[in-house]
């Protein structure tokens, strides 16, 4: 069996299910997922910078009224829920966390704890911390010790 660990930052969409689903053709995955609630207002700023380079004004406008820091853990929650039902409909062996402090200490340590294969991020596109190389994936390529692969989410939550 292959071991992904998956990193998420909101409820998996059924497109996104089916895609990370399928990476391996008919080899059994099983997933260790783990969600970061929304941050705090530094990463609102980046996020609203993000919506504005898309040219999404509406949503960079609507960024202050999105729950963060100990707000967002319910929603999270729910998130991370929705998300290891819809992996299990799929047929795959899926548990999860939610990530409370260092989200790339949390993410080596699940590695390491399950012997994982492989690191999937699947995110909206953060332009910014990309191109700063300060994004999930591109930190993580330097801390887990496995291969990291970056995923965009199919749709905005």
């Amino acid at each position: 069996m292959f071991t992904s660990v998956l990193m998420i930052e909101k409820a998996l969409t059924s497109a996104d299910v089916e895609f990370v689903t399928t990476l391996h053709g008919d080899e059994e995955v099983s997933f260790h997922v783990l969600l970061q609630p929304r941050g705090d207002q530094a990463d609102r700023l980046l996020r609203a910078i993000d919506d504005v380079a898309m040219g999404e004004l509406d949503e960079a406008a609507k960024e202050r009224d999105v729950p963060e820091g100990d707000d967002a853990r319910g929603p999270a929650e729910q998130a991370l829920a929705v998300s290891l039902t819809a992996l299990h409909q799929a047929g795959c062996a899926a548990e999860g966390r939610l990530v409370e402090d260092h989200p790339l200490d949390a993410l080596k340590t699940r590695v390491d704890e399950v012997d994982a294969d492989e690191v999937i991020v699947l995110t909206d596109p953060h332009y910014v911390e990309e191109f700063f190389h300060r994004d999930w994936a591109s930190r993580a390529r330097h801390k887990v010790g496995v291969p990291v692969l970056k995923l965009f989410s199919h749709s905005k939550a």
